[in-house]
């Protein structure tokens, strides 16, 4: 599972041999979320709310690039 990112003890990946919708998956400590990357709704799991605030806010600046490694990592899925 590639990290894509990771900032404030938080960690941003994207899998290969993903399924739709195209998500990353955000982990805090023993918290996991799945967000889908087009519309920012939460898919499964869960984080604390200062912890999932900042993973709102980076994938408001970095959905774009988000969307394009997710489709480079499961190009089946384009």
């Amino acid at each position: 599972m590639p990290t894509i990112d990771s900032f404030n003890g938080i960690k941003i990946h994207i899998y290969n041999g993903e399924h739709r919708p195209p998500h990353i998956h955000a982990n805090y400590n023993e918290y996991e979320v799945l967000i889908e990357i087009e519309r920012g709704n939460i898919y499964s799991g869960n984080l604390p709310s200062r912890p999932l605030k900042l993973v709102f806010d980076w994938l408001a600046g970095n959905a774009d690039w988000a969307l394009e490694v997710f489709y480079e990592l499961n190009p089946d899925l384009k």
